[in-house]
């Protein structure tokens, strides 16, 4: 028999969302038409005002992520959950996100054409070359024309060419650059240096990354401090990562000492990050970008550190903050709130089903279409030119278990208030559960500034 649910247009049938009911999300009719707030109990609170659809008014809700798996409690907690941003209801149905996806990784692998697999290295070349006339062409001209009308304008456009350096020797760090492995290591290394970022370094680690995607703990790259983290850090430390605009220039310390809870370096080969047999990779691409490091200081004593400063050191900065903008933003600001993984309830697929695409306008071609950030998480060896095409072969499969990114225009400011909302809302996790929400610090910025 067909169940029904209670909508705004009338009596609707209830459609079904799952192959198979998780937790009984979709139960008993009487449970959607009651959200009453749920009672106080041993629960982990997100921290936010949650606005309930068809509601005038705004509740707190409680969102129970950590208890102990029995059906009576399991079930309440997803009644609570219906309540909460990342469990939405669209024209009747509900749609849970952290709920196992009803395809296989091997499905939106069949749907992708085939040769958007294939790594074409000339063509990858082409893209090289481009770039760095182009970096070359605004520093000659910059230097030419030498004044306050001009620097600005050379700062934005070189700090985002450098940027677009960073994402061609990041496909050659996956191999999507091409087939052959000493190209992408010379390549990767050539243009990683350059921006003084270790190769080999940065590579392993980002590996580790995409194949941890989603867990709170074995993910690489901004992933959720644990409660127990957050607190233990000094107030300094704590308002410092949540306070623009020093998050955007996380980049070099992460190098050199990752993220808070994690211990090693990119540049130290017996680090935590790297294998045994890795230990050699490490000291070639630390020694590359020492001798980069060298050839900067020469220049400045050549040039003159000021002209040094206006070429290349603001350029670097500028090009800090659009890695770590985009790095963040393809892992959190969804406009409801996303889930991560630890223990059973990770998998490769639902951590990867948790990143985000984004449009960057103008930016999408400078950048190689790096906010195709879904397949490219999935399917890390696809090459950058066959993302977008991938993508849109990919949606039917992927259904509501991908967000279409919101439009830019020619230039993507709005990702600012994204990512000042983010960083007012997402600060920490949960010690305990395996399906995690970012909770918010209500005292960190004190309570007028949360809401």
């Amino acid at each position: 028999m067909a169940s029904w649910v209670l909508s705004e247009c009338g009596l609707r049938p209830l459609p079904r969302v799952y192959p198979q009911s998780r937790t009984g999300l979709t139960s008993k009719t009487t449970d959607l038409l009651k959200l009453t707030q749920p009672p106080v109990s041993k629960s982990y609170n997100l921290g936010s005002s949650i606005k309930v659809s068809g509601w005038s008014g705004q509740r707190n809700w409680a969102l129970n992520v950590a208890v102990p798996v029995s059906v009576p409690v399991i079930e309440k907690e997803d009644k609570e959950r219906e309540s909460v941003k990342g469990v939405n209801e669209h024209e009747g149905e509900l749609f849970d996100p952290s709920a196992p996806p009803p395809f296989k990784l091997a499905d939106i692998r069949a749907a992708i054409p085939k040769h958007c697999w294939v790594k074409n290295p000339w063509r990858s070349m082409s893209y090289v070359v481009r770039d760095v006339a182009v970096v070359f062409g605004l520093a000659v001209a910059a230097a030419y024309f030498n004044n306050w009308v001009v620097w600005p304008l050379y700062w934005f456009a070189q700090g985002t060419m450098f940027w677009a350096l960073f994402v061609l020797g990041h496909d050659c760090g996956h191999g999507s650059f091409s087939n052959n492995p000493k190209l992408n290591s010379v390549v990767g290394h050539l243009l990683h240096s350059a921006i003084l970022v270790p190769y080999h370094g940065w590579r392993i680690s980002h590996r580790t990354h995409h194949q941890n995607h989603g867990h709170v703990e074995n993910d690489e790259s901004w992933q959720p401090l644990s409660e127990k983290i957050y607190k233990s850090l000094d107030i300094v430390t704590r308002t410092l990562r949540f306070t623009l605009p020093f998050p955007m220039l996380a980049y070099p310390v992460y190098l050199w000492s990752r993220s808070p809870g994690k211990k090693g370096s990119h540049f130290h080969p017996d680090s935590d990050l790297f294998a045994p047999n890795e230990r050699k990779y490490v000291i070639t691409s630390t020694a590359c970008w020492t001798a980069m490091a060298a050839m900067i200081a020469c220049l400045s004593f050549v040039m003159g550190p000021v002209q040094m400063l206006k070429l290349y050191g603001i350029p670097y900065w500028i090009f800090v903050m659009w890695l770590d903008l985009a790095t963040y933003l393809h892992h959190h600001g969804h406009d409801e709130k996303l889930p991560w993984y630890r223990g059973k309830e990770w998998s490769y697929l639902r951590g990867g089903l948790t990143t985000l695409d984004r449009d960057y306008g103008w930016i999408n071609n400078i950048h190689h279409d790096i906010g195709t950030h879904v397949i490219h998480h999935l399917f890390p060896q696809i090459p950058h030119y066959h993302l977008v095409e991938a993508t849109e072969a990919a949606k039917p499969v992927l259904g509501k278990y991908y967000r279409e990114p919101k439009k830019s225009g020619p230039l993507p400011f709005y990702l600012l208030g994204t990512l000042l909302r983010s960083m007012r809302q997402d600060h920490y996790v949960s010690d305990a559960g395996d399906i995690l929400y970012y909770q918010t610090d209500p005292k960190l910025y004190g309570p007028d500034k949360t809401e």
